[in-house]
C-alpha cells in the first residue's frame, strides 16, 4: 500500500467491518504487504540518509577529516 493510498482512503484505517472475522487470511496479508512496505521505506529513508552523509562530508571536508580520525581513534581503543 502506498503512502498516499491511506491519506485517501481514511475509512480504512483502523476499522474493521463487524461481518468480517478478525482472524483471516487477509490479515496475514495485509501484515505481509505492511512489513514489505515498511522494508521498502526503511531501505529509500537509509539511502536518503547515506547521500545526505556523503553530500555533507564533500562541502565540510575539514569536519569530515576529523571525524574519520575520531572514528579511527575510537576504534583503536576498543577492547574486545
Amino acid at each position: 500500500m502506498a503512502d498516499g493510498e491511506q491519506q485517501r482512503n481514511p475509512g480504512s484505517r483502523g476499522v474493521s467491518d463487524a461481518r468480517e472475522p478478525r482472524g483471516t487470511t487477509g490479515d496475514v496479508t495485509d501484515a505481509q504487504e505492511s512489513d514489505a512496505a515498511r522494508r521498502r521505506r526503511r531501505a529509500q529513508f537509509l539511502r536518503e540518509l547515506h547521500e545526505a552523509k556523503q553530500l555533507r562530508d564533500r562541502v565540510q571536508p575539514r569536519r569530515a577529516r576529523a571525524a574519520r580520525m575520531r572514528q579511527q581513534m575510537r576504534m583503536r581503543t576498543f577492547r574486545w
